[in-house]
């Protein structure tokens, strides 16, 4: 079994077609079929069935996908890692945080990042926590920054390691008048709301804290991105529940404590179980935990709304 192998059996399950494949890989028609068929030969099993209208894969087919892709992943990493021998004067980055996390956390680490290894390429994936997850699994990234859902399982593959928990606010307009420094769920409930699409984790949150209290929020706009929630909110459009960490050098904006009940979210570092992290890697974590000891210091601007984990 070669990478090569490999790597356009994956591409024609990824394409579903030999043709457009082979133009991917920049190989003739005849030069992938007969890496599949070699491929097929040394495994013993039929991986494709092909028709007129172009392959379809087979359930040998289906079970390799996620294997081929792992070790696909893995070799590119070590070619990586040669790379990096001489030092960190180059290397790449793969980096998954949920949206939330991107225009907070993940920019202060990028920033500090750069700064000291600008040789180095960084490659963002911006997506929920389950699907970064998902990701690191199947080996598409390196490292994620997740949070932590109740009552979803655990994947064995994927190592969490919890950063800090903060508090979820209620974010207005900085000049806004009627809403007060600390208020209740019910008294949210009567302020006009900017809902986040109900794909985030805080949409999922702030719902089911209305649930539990019996109240239906007064919504201005649903189903907003990230970027969109916060221009509206310093619009005056409305309030809307998000991280503290959230308000980090946004004077546009204030938050509001939350209480009876308090809202929270852990924040973790995943990365894969089985995997020895890169050298560059292993420093953007190194550049991780300095970020979030300045988010947890008493001498920060949010000292009193997030904690490290110990």
């Amino acid at each position: 079994m070669r990478l090569e192998e490999l790597r356009s059996f994956e591409a024609v399950a990824r394409l579903g077609h030999f043709t457009r494949a082979a133009d991917e890989l920049f190989l003739t028609q005849p030069s992938l079929s007969r890496q599949i068929q070699a491929l097929e030969s040394d495994l013993g099993a039929t991986l494709f069935q092909r028709d007129r209208t172009g392959v379809a894969i087979t359930t040998a087919g289906d079970a390799l996908l996620p294997i081929a892709r792992r070790m696909l992943a893995d070799a590119d990493a070590a070619r990586h890692e040669m790379d990096e021998i001489a030092g960190l004067r180059r290397g790449r980055i793969r980096l998954g945080a949920p949206p939330t996390l991107c225009v907070s956390v993940v920019a202060e680490v990028i920033a500090e990042f750069r700064r000291a290894h600008p040789g180095i390429d960084l490659h963002i994936t911006e997506a929920g926590s389950r699907a970064l997850v998902e990701a690191l699994g199947e080996g598409a990234l390196d490292l994620a920054l997740t949070i932590t859902r109740p009552n979803v399982r655990s994947d064995a593959a994927v190592e969490r390691v919890p950063l800090f928990t903060e508090e979820l606010v209620v974010a207005s307009a900085a000049d806004a008048t009627g809403v007060p420094a600390r208020l209740t769920v019910r008294e949210l409930a009567a302020l006009p709301q900017v809902a986040f699409n109900r794909s985030y984790d805080l949409r999922v949150a702030t719902d089911a804290a209305f649930e539990a209290a019996g109240l239906t929020p007064m919504i201005a706009v649903e189903g907003a991105e990230m970027d969109a929630v916060l221009r509206f909110v310093a619009r005056g459009i409305g309030v809307a529940v998000v991280p503290a960490t959230v308000l980090l050098g946004r004077p546009e904006l204030r938050g509001s404590q939350l209480r009876a009940p308090s809202l929270t979210r852990t924040v973790n570092l995943s990365r894969r179980t089985a995997v020895r992290p890169s050298t560059a890697v292993a420093a953007i974590e190194r550049t991780i935990f300095t970020v979030v000891a300045g988010l947890t210091d008493d001498s920060s601007a949010l000292h009193d709304r997030i904690a490290p984990v110990r």
